[in-house]
């Protein structure tokens, strides 16, 4: 009988006295709370799902202590950062930000501005780069039992690179290149996630975020850009008929206000990083 492998090593981790012999099982969530849209079970048996499962590597490695890795996914301004901030109070739990800085300085150039000016011109260039530093985090050692990364390279292929391809400001050599590199990496080097948090949040809200932050570099982003995010993201991790899935996708919905989410993150907490929801 399969078993849950990655979100069982989550909760061995944070807490080895509650690992039990039996494999975790499915039950309904409560209206309005978090939402598991699949199991890592049922990703492994979807023999007749048009949606194939990426292999990211062996979970449970000889001779190396069990760690679990779960990445937060959202659109932009989706509330990534206070997530992250929340769980980072914990002392088993290292966080993993998006290496914006060196997006926005490599040698001092400022590749995510020159994306947004002109995605047809400096898209490439970006998410080349983006393929990179994500790839370097992912691989980085881990410092303690469970990891939190903001977004993935999945998300970075399977999203971004992707909405580029579509609206047609990403040459098609181009989008074939970075693809050719993103099915080299995944084929060849082990990247395990063990679990994918989806904030959903509507583009009308992460618009108004993004307006009130007020980044120098999303000055320029309409929403139109962020209703197609959106929509790749519900179709890649909520009706799951686009992309691979690496890991189980946990739903959390994330229109909510500063203090709204906070509360909600103290509710699951534990859901989150031991797999109590199964």
């Amino acid at each position: 009988m399969f078993r849950c492998g990655g979100l069982m090593l989550a909760k061995c981790a944070l807490n080895p006295s509650s690992c039990c012999g039996a494999g975790y099982r499915g039950r309904a969530s409560p209206a309005g709370s978090l939402r598991l849209v699949q199991s890592l079970g049922l990703v492994q048996n979807r023999a007749h799902s048009s949606t194939p499962h990426v292999t990211t590597g062996k979970l449970v490695r000889i001779g190396v202590e069990k760690k679990a890795v779960i990445c937060i996914e959202g659109n932009i301004a989706s509330g990534k950062t206070t997530c992250l901030e929340y769980f980072q109070k914990t002392s088993n739990i290292e966080v993993l930000t998006e290496p914006v800085s060196k997006w926005k300085n490599i040698r001092g150039h400022n590749p995510l501005a020159l994306m947004y000016q002109d995605p047809e011109r400096w898209g490439i260039t970006l998410q080349t780069y983006v393929q990179l530093t994500m790839l370097d985090r992912h691989l980085s050692a881990m410092t303690a039992p469970v990891r939190m990364m903001e977004r993935s390279i999945f998300s970075a292929k399977y999203i971004f690179v992707e909405n580029l391809f579509r609206s047609g400001k990403m040459p098609e050599v181009d989008y074939a290149v970075l693809s050719e590199w993103f099915d080299w990496i995944t084929t060849n080097i082990s990247i395990p996630v063990d679990l994918i948090v989806y904030l959903q949040t509507s583009p009308q809200t992460c618009h108004k975020r993004l307006k009130q932050r007020s980044r120098e570099e999303e000055k320029v982003i309409p929403l139109e850009y962020l209703e197609s995010i959106h929509q790749l993201y519900e179709d890649w991790l909520v009706k799951q008929n686009s992309s691979p899935l690496p890991a189980p996708v946990l739903v959390i919905p994330a229109d909510g206000d500063l203090q709204k989410m906070l509360h909600q993150y103290e509710e699951n907490r534990d859901k989150i990083l031991a797999g109590s929801y199964f």
